[in-house]
């Protein structure tokens, strides 16, 4: 009992007077540690008869237990001790600049996403959107596209094993095409028989294509109006000042071609000129001028028929354009990127190059394109 007394004693006196830190953990290995003396006399209880285990097993417990809390509160003491040195001898010079912090950006697609979103508003459309996993009713049939088509083809298009209520299999939306099909739905749900619409649907879709202007995930914008008495000169009117506004160019001249599409009819092809600046394909210009050419920007035309009657429309009175468009490929004409799959790569490099602060908000005062 005297000699616990006095271990005890000794001990808190040493752990009291520890001058630092280095010194109090050695103390803790001298008492504590798996060699330390108070860890010695625990190992004696296994040796000691039930009545002696029982006298000396709260003294000896109690022992470390003080031994433990007091280097617990030495050690409290001497950091906050530390601390306030620290304090009273460093400093801070608030006239040297601050440290340079990674900070993170925009992607391109990102920003031309609220680029459109900024000018197709100004023209007075609004947003729609839609679920990316499709049936097969809103991705083809309500638009027209026969079961022939080669969209509907394995090689073609991601389908999953599950099927909608016809029996058909889902699969990811090959285009945005079927948020024009739900809005027309919605609306003739809405007000009994159609109402003007002037959506774009932009959004990601997925089609089984891989290379350098191609990758399986690619971002596309829609758009689509329906109204009375709506005509092909509606569609090339807005899509010159969509494209004029979004380029930041008043020479943006428009070459239409007529084509095919299920869901449109009559159907053209958009072509823009251009010319080479510097090695650059910029838009801009007549493409019969010398030194400019034409380059196929989207595809468009007037809704067909069997479009609006899917969709629950009179085809007599209501009348309306749609129009598709790459956001990437937009993206990359305007801000020079020259190959596709480097925008889902990760790169921390090219995104510090094409990446836009996120106090670029694009605004048709300030210019949709301007960056800091």
């Amino acid at each position: 009992m005297t000699d616990l007394d006095q271990l005890k004693t000794d001990a808190l006196t040493r752990i009291e007077d520890a001058p630092d830190a280095a010194a109090l953990e050695a103390l803790r290995i001298e008492f504590l540690g798996k060699q330390g003396s108070i860890s010695g006399l625990m190992k004696t209880l296994g040796k000691m008869s039930p009545e002696d285990r029982q006298v000396q097993g709260p003294l000896l417990n109690g022992l470390r237990t003080a031994a433990a809390d007091a280097i617990a509160a030495r050690k409290e003491v001497l950091e906050d001790a530390e601390l306030e040195a620290r304090l009273a001898t460093e400093g801070l010079d608030l006239t040297l600049p601050a440290p340079a912090m990674p900070s993170g950006s925009v992607h391109p697609v990102s920003q031309v996403m609220d680029e459109l979103a900024e000018i197709f508003a100004d023209l007075g459309f609004s947003v729609a959107t839609g679920p990316e996993i499709e049936d097969d009713w809103h991705n083809f049939t309500a638009l027209n596209m026969a079961e022939t088509h080669p969209a509907r083809a394995m090689h073609d298009t991601f389908y999953f094993p599950d099927h909608d209520s016809d029996g058909h299999r889902m699969l990811l939306r090959t285009h945005t095409s079927p948020v024009q099909i739900r809005s027309m739905v919605d609306v003739v749900a809405k007000n009994s028989g159609g109402a003007p619409i002037r959506i774009i649907a932009p959004g990601r879709v997925y089609r089984s294509d891989s290379d350098a202007t191609h990758t399986p995930m690619f971002h596309q914008v829609e758009g689509l109006v329906i109204d009375r008495d709506i005509h092909l000169g509606h569609l090339k009117w807005t899509l010159e000042t969509f494209l004029k506004a979004f380029f930041e160019r008043d020479d943006i001249a428009l070459r239409l071609r007529p084509s095919y599409f299920p869901f449109t009819e009559p159907s053209v092809e958009v072509d823009v000129g251009w010319q080479d600046v510097k090695g650059r394909r910029v838009l801009g210009g007549d493409g019969d001028a010398p030194g400019h050419g034409w380059m196929e920007l989207l595809g468009s035309g007037m809704v067909n028929r069997r479009v609006l009657e899917f969709a629950g429309l009179d085809a007599d009175e209501w009348q309306g354009f749609a129009f598709g468009v790459g956001v990437d490929r937009l993206a990359m004409l305007k801000y020079g990127m020259d190959d596709l799959r480097a925008f889902f790569d990760g790169d921390g490099r090219w995104l510090d190059h094409y990446g836009f602060s996120p106090f670029d908000q694009p605004t048709l005062s300030a210019g949709v394109g301007a960056k800091a």
